[in-house]
C-alpha cells in the first residue's frame, strides 16, 4: 500500500455498504447455506394460539434446496410478506409532511425548548430518552414509529443533527422495549413457556433498563457536546428536508390553531393506543388511524384537500428508500422458509451451549440469541421458536429459567436496533431520514456497553441462583 492510499483509506464506518448491497449479500449467503445445511424441523404443538416448537423432537426431512433464482424470487415474496410495515412507513411519513407544514410541529418543539431551556441540552437529552423509554417499556417498538419526527425535530432545535433526535426516539424506544421488565412480547411469551408467574423477575430487569437508558442518554449527550463545539463531527450530511427552527427561540408560542392540530395528534394517538391494547390492533389498524390523522389535521390547520394531498405525497416520496428496504429485509425470511434451515441453525446453535460452565453458557446464550435474530427478527416469534428449547436445556446444565429468559431478552432485544433484518428499526430510520450505516457508527459502541452491563446483571443472576427457577 502506499503512502497516498493509506492517507486516503476510509475508517470502516465509512466502508458499510448500503443496506441494500448488504440484504442482498446476506440473501446471496442464506442461499448457499441452505445447500450446504440440512433442512430439519422440529414438531410443533399450538400453545395459547401460537406454534411452538416441541423440545427434543428435531429431526431432518428431505427438501431441496432452493435454486439460484430463488434468490431474486424471494425480494417480491419479501414485499409482499412486509406489506403492512411498508405501508405504515410510507402513511408515516406522509402523515408528518402534513404535520409538519402546519406549523404545529415546530412551534411545539420550539416552545418545549424555550421552557426547558435550549443552552443546557443534556437535561432536555436524559429527560426525553427515559420518556421516549417509559413509552418502549410500556407501548411497544413499531407502535411509537409516529413519535420519531417529533425527536428528530427537537434533536435538530436544540443544535444537533437528526441523528441525535433518531438516538433519542428510536435508542430510547429500542432499549426500553428491549429490557422492559413488563415486555409481553419477550418476557411475557417466555413465562408462560416457562411456566413461571408472569412478568415475575421485575426487579432485576428493571436495574436493567434503567441502567442502560442512562448510558444510551449518555452517549447521545456526549455526541451532542461534540456537536455543539464542532458542527463537522456531525455523522450526517445536512440536507434540504432537515426542518431546524426558523425563528429565534423566544419567538416561539403555541396558537389555538397549533393547539387544535396537536389535539387532534394527541386524541389520535389516544385511539391507536386503545385499539392496540383494548383490541390487538396492529400495523394495519394503525396504518388506518394515522390515514384518519393526516385529514384530520389538515382540516384542523385549514390546509385545502389539494395541500394536504401534495404535503401527503412529498411526505411518502421521501421515505421511499427504507420502505423498499423493509421488504427487501424480510425476503431472507422468505428463502429460510424455502430451504427449510431455520430450525437446523437453532439446533446446532443451542447444541453446544449445555458443554459450557453455568456462566458462560449464560453468556454465550446471548449471543446465540443475537445470532438468530438475524433470521428470526421477531421477538414473539423468536421466544417461540427457542424457549422451548433454551428453558429445558438451561434445566439440564443448572441455570434458573429466570435467568435463561433474561439471556433471551438481551440478546434478541439489543440488536434489534443494527441487524439489518428488523423492520421495525428500519422503519424508523427511514421516516427520520438517517442512514442504516451512519446509525449503526454511532450505536454500535453503545452497544457494546449494554451488552458489557447485560453481562454483570447476568452473571449477578447466575452467582445468587436468581429464581424462582
Amino acid at each position: 500500500m502506499t503512502a497516498r492510499d493509506a492517507t486516503t483509506r476510509k475508517p470502516w464506518y465509512q466502508r458499510i455498504p448500503h443496506p441494500a448491497i448488504l440484504i442482498f449479500c446476506l440473501l446471496c449467503v442464506v442461499w448457499v447455506l441452505t445447500l450446504i445445511i440440512p433442512a430439519g424441523t422440529y414438531d410443533r404443538q399450538e400453545v395459547n394460539g401460537r406454534s411452538a416448537v416441541i423440545p427434543g423432537t428435531f429431526h431432518l426431512i428431505d427438501q431441496s434446496a432452493p435454486s439460484v433464482l430463488e434468490i431474486f424470487h424471494a425480494i417480491p415474496l419479501g414485499m409482499i410478506g412486509a406489506a403492512s410495515i411498508i405501508v405504515i412507513v410510507f402513511i408515516g411519513g406522509g402523515l408528518f409532511r402534513v404535520m409538519e407544514a402546519t406549523g404545529a410541529l415546530e412551534n411545539l418543539v420550539g416552545t418545549l425548548v424555550k421552557r426547558l431551556g435550549a443552552e443546557r441540552p443534556s437535561i432536555l437529552i436524559w429527560l426525553m430518552t427515559f420518556v421516549f423509554g417509559a413509552l418502549g417499556i410500556a407501548v411497544g417498538y413499531e407502535n411509537n414509529i409516529a413519535l420519531i419526527p417529533l425527536a428528530v425535530l427537537l434533536g435538530l432545535a436544540m443544535g444537533g443533527d437528526r441523528m441525535v433526535g433518531t438516538a433519542i426516539a428510536l435508542g430510547g424506544v429500542g432499549i426500553g422495549f428491549a429490557t422492559s421488565p413488563i415486555n409481553v412480547y419477550t418476557v411475557g411469551v417466555s413465562d408462560q413457556i416457562a411456566q413461571l408467574p408472569m412478568f415475575s423477575g421485575a426487579g432485576l430487569r428493571s436495574v436493567l433498563c434503567l441502567g442502560a437508558l442512562a448510558l444510551l442518554a449518555h452517549h447521545t449527550s456526549r455526541y451532542m457536546k461534540r456537536l455543539r463545539a464542532d458542527a463537522s463531527a456531525s455523522l450526517l450530511e445536512r440536507d434540504e428536508h432537515d426542518a431546524s427552527l426558523d425563528k429565534p427561540i423566544d419567538d416561539y408560542r403555541l396558537s389555538a390553531s397549533d393547539l387544535r392540530v396537536i389535539g387532534t395528534f394527541v386524541v389520535g394517538l389516544a385511539i391507536m393506543l386503545y385499539g392496540v391494547f383494548a383490541h390487538g390492533w396492529y400495523i394495519n389498524e394503525i396504518s388506518g388511524v394515522f390515514v384518519a390523522m393526516t385529514i384530520a389535521i389538515g382540516a384542523m390547520a385549514k390546509l385545502s384537500p389539494a395541500d394536504i394531498n401534495r404535503y401527503f405525497f412529498e411526505g411518502t416520496a421521501s421515505v421511499t428508500t427504507g420502505a423498499l428496504l423493509v421488504g427487501l429485509a424480510r425476503a431472507l425470511q422468505v428463502l429460510l422458509e424455502q430451504g427449510s434451515i431455520g430450525d437446523t441453525i437453532v439446533h446446532g446453535l443451542a447444541e453446544p451451549l449445555a458443554n459450557l460452565p453455568v456462566l458462560a453458557s449464560t453468556l454465550a446464550m446471548t449471543l446465540v440469541h443475537s445470532v438468530i435474530n438475524v433470521f428470526i427478527p421477531s421477538g414473539s416469534g423468536q421466544a417461540m421458536a427457542t424457549m422451548p428449547i433454551m428453558i429445558p436445556l438451561s434445566d439440564l446444565i443448572g441455570m434458573t429459567r429466570q435467568t435463561a429468559i433474561l439471556a433471551f431478552q438481551v440478546g434478541d432485544g439489543l440488536t434489534n436496533m443494527v441487524v439489518p433484518t428488523s423492520g421495525g428499526t428500519l422503519a424508523m430510520l427511514a421516516i427520520a431520514r438517517v442512514p442504516y450505516d451512519r446509525w449503526v457508527r454511532f450505536f454500535f459502541p453503545l452497544l457494546v456497553k449494554v451488552f458489557l452491563l447485560s453481562w454483570l446483571i447476568l452473571a449477578f443472576a447466575v452467582a445468587i441462583g436468581w429464581g424462582p427457577a
